[in-house]
């Protein structure tokens, strides 16, 4: 036998006024919903012009050659190179030429300072670290600053970061979404390092 309160709801159920009554309080609940989701995307959408237009990123980037870890005698670098290795002074070297201190060996006939090496004129290389040694050169710094200037509200999050010009360099030169088309296509699959303004240009399909 089933309880009188089981038997009460089914009872109320099968009366239409309390069905209106359900319907009518889902459906309040689905046009309050939608309305505060429109109101949410508007207000992030106004949000965001006018950070674009009124407010620019404020950019921490430096473009100092004086900096801490060349007075200490240490070097980053772009690591992860099988072959090669760019130190933050802009020189490329064969990863067995890297001294213990990070730094490239400058004595060493095959080591390079800002080598444009696989490079095209468009800004975008074959190879990694010539795009972070030739990024690195300072000529290229009002490119640079023309282009964080311009840096749409999707790069924030990639750029904010950076502090210098050689994470600047890293980060430019790696591949992003501006290196690719149809998001699984490479815009050009031999120079796909680019530090330049622009992204590479679209292929032909």
């Amino acid at each position: 036998m089933l309880p009188c309160g089981a038997v009460l709801w089914r009872r109320l159920l099968r009366k239409r006024w309390v069905l209106a009554v359900v319907f009518g309080l889902s459906l309040v609940y689905f046009i309050t919903s939608t309305f505060k989701q429109e109101e949410r995307m508007v207000r992030d959408r106004n949000l965001l012009q006018v950070q674009e237009h009124e407010q620019p990123i404020m950019w921490k980037v430096k473009f100092s050659s004086g900096n801490s870890s060349q007075l200490s005698n240490q070097c980053r670098n772009s690591v992860q190179g099988k072959l090669l290795i760019t130190d933050e002074l802009g020189y490329i070297c064969e990863r067995k030429d890297l001294l213990v201190n990070g730094c490239c060996n400058v004595n060493v006939p095959s080591t390079r300072l800002y080598s444009c090496e696989s490079c095209l004129p468009n800004g975008c290389c074959s190879v990694y670290e010539y795009c972070v040694s030739c990024c690195l050169q300072p000529s290229k710094q009002h490119l640079l600053e023309r282009f964080l200037n311009r840096a749409a509200i999707a790069f924030q999050n990639l750029f904010m970061a950076v502090e210098d010009h050689f994470e600047l360099c890293l980060a430019k030169c790696r591949t992003s979404s501006q290196s690719v088309q149809h998001e699984n296509t490479y815009r050009d699959p031999i120079a796909k390092y680019c530090y330049g303004e622009y992204p590479p240009e679209l292929l032909p399909v």
